[in-house]
């Protein structure tokens, strides 16, 4: 059972809709029908992905009773600093559960062991950190699994031959690394490939532009790129749409925005690996109420990854995964 810090004060705080809650801090453990409070935190928002997290972690909050969940994210991926400061507030603020995808997977690994310690219930979504509290468990895509996946599929298109890039979105995070790894291991198997360039978009679609069109300047036969997350593909397929190569040039990646799933229609994008955001957002939070409530814990889940590609991309389950709601949620 959760242990709870006996402040015994009042404390006021503003949720991301803007408005003041008074808000008593419990002095004892809690019990199944207590009023709980879980901060949830994506690595940003503004996102499809962490929407999806958002109506995932909604959905499960809604079938508990007496659950009130607060949704705050910094609005970058690469803001460390900003994300630390945010989950700092909600320790500050004493919520009972702390449910987030850790933007630095070390930077972030203090503030996990900090919750732990005052006995704050903590799981990550997405992304964990290093190392990972034995406490703490993981609901998240196998990244090195599903990226290798992706690597076949790529393989697949090209031949088994071809020039490649790989453009990363933020070295050092437990996503970045573990997709990285997959697609390193996805090239030892498939010799033909060679990669000819590895840059990052620091998760931004702008950068992601721009390298893209520096390696396509330094590499004018390039026939394939991997891409590491939204905006990386966003990015690295309107440099490929620019320079008159769509089609030409394979690009398989990461996540499922609107505007990817329209790239992999108009056959600018040609493979999608697709991870199960509204289930990171579920799984995690039923974890957190059924650990604070009956102190029951899980083991760290992968939640599953699809390969989408334009002979499927209309598939019922595909649809439902592209576009979930608590009424109608995704395998």
């Amino acid at each position: 059972m959760r242990k709870l810090l006996a402040l015994g004060v009042t404390l006021t705080l503003t949720v991301a809709a803007g408005c003041g809650v008074e808000v008593r801090q419990p002095t004892g453990a809690a019990e199944p029908g207590d009023a709980l409070r879980l901060a949830v935190v994506p690595k940003a928002i503004g996102f499809d992905f962490w929407e999806q997290v958002r109506i995932g972690a909604e959905c499960a909050a809604s079938k508990h009773r007496e659950v009130t969940m607060h949704w705050d994210g910094v609005t970058s991926e690469d803001d460390v600093s900003g994300q630390q400061s945010l989950l700092q507030d909600f320790l500050a603020q004493g919520v009972d559960g702390l449910v987030y995808a850790a933007t630095d997977a070390q930077a972030l690994s203090n503030v996990s062991n900090t919750a732990v310690d005052q006995g704050t219930t903590v799981v990550n979504i997405d992304s964990g950190t290093t190392p990972q509290p034995k406490e703490v468990p993981v609901y998240a895509t196998d990244n090195v699994q599903a990226a290798e996946r992706g690597t076949d599929l790529l393989a697949e298109q090209l031949g088994g031959r071809g020039t490649v890039a790989f453009v990363e979105f933020q070295p050092g995070t437990s996503t970045n690394d573990t997709r990285g790894e997959g697609f390193e291991r996805g090239l030892a198997k498939h010799q033909g490939l060679r990669l000819v360039a590895r840059q990052s978009s620091d998760s931004d679609y702008n950068k992601a532009l721009q390298v893209t069109q520096d390696i396509l300047t330094a590499n004018p036969n390039l026939d394939g790129i991997y891409a590491g997350n939204e905006p990386s593909m966003l990015g690295a397929a309107e440099a490929v749409r620019q320079a008159g190569k769509a089609g030409d040039i394979k690009i398989v990646g990461w996540d499922t925005a609107e505007g990817q799933v329209d790239a992999l229609r108009e056959g600018v994008v040609t493979g999608l690996i697709a991870q199960n955001p509204f289930a990171m957002g579920y799984k995690g939070v039923q974890a957190a109420v059924e650990t604070i409530r009956h102190g029951t814990s899980d083991r760290s889940t992968d939640t599953g990854a699809t390969i989408i590609t334009k002979d499927n991309v209309d598939d019922p389950e595909v649809r439902t995964l592209l576009n979930p709601s608590c009424a109608n949620p995704p395998r």
